[in-house]
């Protein structure tokens, strides 16, 4: 009887005393990662994501426009996403548009384009078809006339940035044609 509730006491103690050197470790290691190591992202990165963020709150963007000149700039990342879900614009301006690939996984692996099609055109149907055009950076070969305009395939911390002009008034959809992208990377482009 002694000799089993010593042995409970005993355990009772190395749970304690497990628990303090669990916590003791954790504060270690908590500690060593707020020290100053040089693979730490620079703050400058992290200020600049929540900018963006804080920008496209709403996952869309009435695009900057200065006398007949609309400035887009979208970001995508290795979420499958964009940044925006929504862009507006007003007819007839030249559009200066920028994609960048805010992700870090390669370009084999994980590029992204945008492209903008014309209305009427089955997004779904477009990509499943892109995705076989590896050589044509996923674009479909012999139907052009599907696509107002796009971009290149960008790798990680790749950017491009391209000009058209507005198409008539309406909603268009646009769409990542990396394979199967078209799921998460889409969305509106309105022309007001």
């Amino acid at each position: 009887m002694w000799y089993k509730n010593r042995v409970e006491t005993i355990d009772l103690c190395d749970m304690k005393f497990s628990k303090l050197f669990l916590l003791a470790l954790l504060g270690t290691g908590l500690l060593a990662s707020c020290g100053g190591s040089e693979e730490a992202a620079p703050a400058e990165e992290t200020s600049t994501e929540e900018t963006s963020t804080a920008s496209t709150e709403n996952n869309e963007e009435s695009a900057s426009s200065e006398e007949g000149i609309s400035q887009v700039t979208i970001e995508a990342t290795d979420d499958m996403k964009y940044n925006l879900k929504t862009i507006e614009v007003n007819a007839g301006d030249q559009v200066v548009l920028t994609l960048i690939n805010k992700g870090k996984m390669p370009k084999e692996a994980m590029g992204h384009n945008w492209t903008l099609l014309k209305q009427g055109v089955d997004l779904e149907e477009y990509s499943l078809a892109a995705a076989k055009e590896k050589d044509n950076e996923f674009q479909v070969t012999g139907r052009e006339g599907d696509v107002i305009v796009h971009t290149k395939l960008l790798g990680p911390g790749e950017s491009e940035t391209i000009t058209f002009t507005t198409p008539e008034v309406g909603t268009y959809p646009f769409v990542c044609t990396f394979p199967a992208h078209y799921g998460m990377m889409k969305g509106d482009f309105i022309v007001k």
